[in-house]
């Protein structure tokens, strides 16, 4: 696992939706009720930017068809049969991070 440092977050304690890219990916970095999240920001239904949604009840909300994913897990919630990827967060030093699954995590996984 890969490590990227996502400059410019300031854990206020207020509710956020931030887009960034990591690695190449579109990433969105979630603070809601005191904690962290990174999901992918595309929603897999119709494509929607997922910044543009609302968290409620521990899932992101997409803005265009109202489909909504697991904050922690990216699951889609029942009945959808789908996810948005879901990646670690740690705060270093007041500093957050993103974790990235290398190409090599996944091959000495197996």
């Amino acid at each position: 696992m890969k490590w990227y440092p996502i400059p410019g977050i300031e854990l206020t304690g207020k509710p956020f939706i931030r887009k960034v890219k990591v690695s190449g990916k579109g990433i969105i970095v979630i603070g809601y009720e005191d904690k962290l999240y990174a999901l992918g920001s595309t929603c897999p239904h119709a494509g929607a930017e997922l910044s543009g949604g609302w968290c409620k009840e521990g899932k992101i909300i997409c803005p265009f068809h109202r489909y909504s994913y697991d904050l922690q897990t990216g699951k889609g919630s029942p009945g959808q049969n789908d996810y948005v990827d879901s990646y670690p967060v740690e705060i270093r030093e007041g500093e957050v991070y993103v974790g990235i699954e290398t190409f090599w995590d996944r091959v000495l996984s197996r």
